[in-house]
């Protein structure tokens, strides 16, 4: 399964936020990486600044530029606005959820335990995190794997109720995808509109 593997504090300290999850390094270090990461920074032009935001969701959402550009396309053909339809589309992703329904702290943890075989959806088994779940899908954790330490150290204490569009069921150890998440609801910050400007040229 292809993702990005490649130093993720780098990546969080060119962005200023801690998109991957909590990280010591940006608190200690919060400017840029590289030798004149703490240097005046040249102005960054338009469509610079279009490609740092589509950067920014790649990696927030850990997708790369195909899967990416297929989700978008698929976006445009969508009925709705194209840039809303596209985050729709990421919060959608089978490890997106398993990350909100707090089963792992951070989206690459909960990729491991899809990829693993830790999860079902509507009582089978899926390992493809790319899969696209549909609202009414039920996600909990396999039988067999309740007990995984890793599993309730994250949801100990997590608050399940901030993310209005999941359902969650403490007796299934797992939720329910209620509905497609308006804008207003998805928390990342991400500016949809300058990634629809930079395809759109």
């Amino acid at each position: 399964m292809a993702r990005y593997i490649g130093p993720k504090s780098r990546i969080a300290r060119k962005f200023g936020e801690a998109i991957f999850g909590p990280d010591k390094v940006l608190a200690k270090k919060n400017y840029p990486p590289g030798q004149h990461g703490q240097g005046r920074r040249k102005k960054t032009s338009e469509y610079g600044i279009q490609l740092r935001e589509k950067q920014k969701a790649k990696y927030t959402y850990g997708v790369l530029e195909k899967q990416f550009r297929n989700m978008y396309e698929k976006a445009q053909r969508t009925k709705g606005v194209t840039g809303e339809v596209l985050l729709q589309l990421l919060e959608s992703r089978l490890d997106n959820l398993v990350y909100r329904l707090g089963f792992a702290p951070t989206r690459s943890g909960a990729r491991q335990l899809v990829s693993h075989k830790h999860i079902t959806v509507d009582g089978k088994v899926v390992n493809i995190a790319s899969c696209h779940i549909k609202p009414g899908q039920v996600i909990a954790v396999r039988e067999k794997n309740k007990s995984m330490e890793v599993i309730n150290a994250s949801l100990e204490g997590f608050n399940h109720s901030k993310y209005p569009w999941i359902e969650w069921n403490a007796s299934l150890m797992g939720g329910t995808y209620l509905h497609v998440p308006e804008r207003e609801d998805i928390p990342e910050n991400i500016k949809e509109q300058l990634i629809v400007e930079l395809y759109s040229k």
